[in-house]
């Protein structure tokens, strides 16, 4: 599915796969797509892993077959051609709790019986608490696997055991470069570009029913095969002048159910990368999710189920959109 024309990049990169199967990255301008395999020397183009660790002396390669879609040879149409995730990451960070309203939302909606507050009172209350959580406190970022990736348009296979499962659109960020121990004010120029994840979670595993004091699961509830559905695209970060200005949009069944700006994140881009590289080290082709807005399914009492259609899109990022499909009986 393209870029609507009017937030259309000049070029973004994706992941492929042709007719008999083969997979490849591509350079996609408008509706064409360059298989880079071929049109980078060296083999610089064969997988999107590499690309990215020469991700400064690619990039401007990049730009210049952008520019001449005549030369090389080697276009092809983009329809018919299957698309695949665009990254394949050796590490995933993932943000929760990352988004002003969302958090507000989940805790008004999940206070006690017996609170004396009003409504009105309980959501000032905790907006004032996340104001100085966004001034005073560090980001909540925990690990998720490669293999819970999918492509953008792929079936969403809903496991059998998952009792709960919500839809959590994010802006999604690509490393470029080594980050360890950057500072705030140079993270940015560690970005690649950005792209868009769907970080399904089953509600009823974040939390052990044996042993609830240990704390979340998100090995249990957020990493089953084709949970995180990625992409259509990467687009570069030259393209997104500000990731803190975007608007998130699911709908569901072409209901809207998310619709907010990233400028409601606790904790920009910048802040994320560098609070993350204190700890380790975010390698090129990694991917950072940045949190899911407010109008998840626990929000709105209707979660997943066979059938659901998604439709999730970034500004200039493209439109994913998924099936979900209840897992065959054993």
């Amino acid at each position: 599915m393209a870029i609507s024309p009017q937030h259309r990049p000049p070029f973004a990169l994706g992941r492929f796969a042709a007719a008999e199967g083969r997979a490849f990255v591509g350079l996609v301008a408008g509706e064409r797509v360059l298989d880079l395999s071929t049109a980078l020397p060296d083999g610089r183009g064969a997988d999107a892993g590499r690309l990215l660790r020469d991700w400064d002396e690619n990039l401007p390669v990049l730009r210049r077959l952008a520019a001449d879609p005549d030369s090389p040879q080697g276009w092809q149409p983009l329809a018919g051609l299957r698309i695949l995730a665009p990254v394949e990451p050796r590490q995933i960070f993932q943000s929760g709790a990352n988004y002003r309203q969302h958090v507000i939302d989940l805790e008004v909606a999940h206070r006690s019986a017996d609170d004396p507050r009003t409504i009105e009172q309980a959501r000032a209350e905790i907006a004032a608490l996340m104001d100085r959580r966004a001034a005073e406190d560090l980001p909540y970022v925990f690990l998720g696997l490669p293999s819970s990736l999918t492509g953008p348009h792929d079936d969403v296979v809903l496991p059998s055991w998952a009792a709960k499962p919500d839809w959590e659109l994010e802006l999604a960020v690509v490393i470029g470069r080594e980050a360890h121990r950057v500072p705030e004010a140079e993270a940015l120029t560690h970005v690649a570009g950005y792209t868009i994840a769907n970080d399904l979670t089953d509600r009823a595993t974040v939390f052990r029913r044996d042993m609830p004091a240990i704390g979340t699961d998100w090995l249990r509830c957020k990493n089953a095969p084709g949970f995180t559905p990625l992409g259509p695209w990467l687009v570069p970060a030259e393209f997104v002048p500000d990731p803190g200005a975007l608007q998130v949009t699911l709908t569901l069944n072409g209901q809207v159910m998310q619709d907010e700006s990233t400028a409601d994140m606790l904790f920009g881009v910048a802040r994320l990368i560098s609070y993350i590289s204190e700890s380790c080290v975010l390698l090129p082709g990694d991917l950072v999710l940045t949190g899911s807005p407010a109008g998840n399914g626990i929000h709105w009492g209707r979660l997943l189920r066979d059938g659901d259609v998604m439709e999730g899109s970034i500004t200039g990022l493209g439109t994913q959109r998924t099936r979900c499909v209840a897992e065959a009986s054993r």
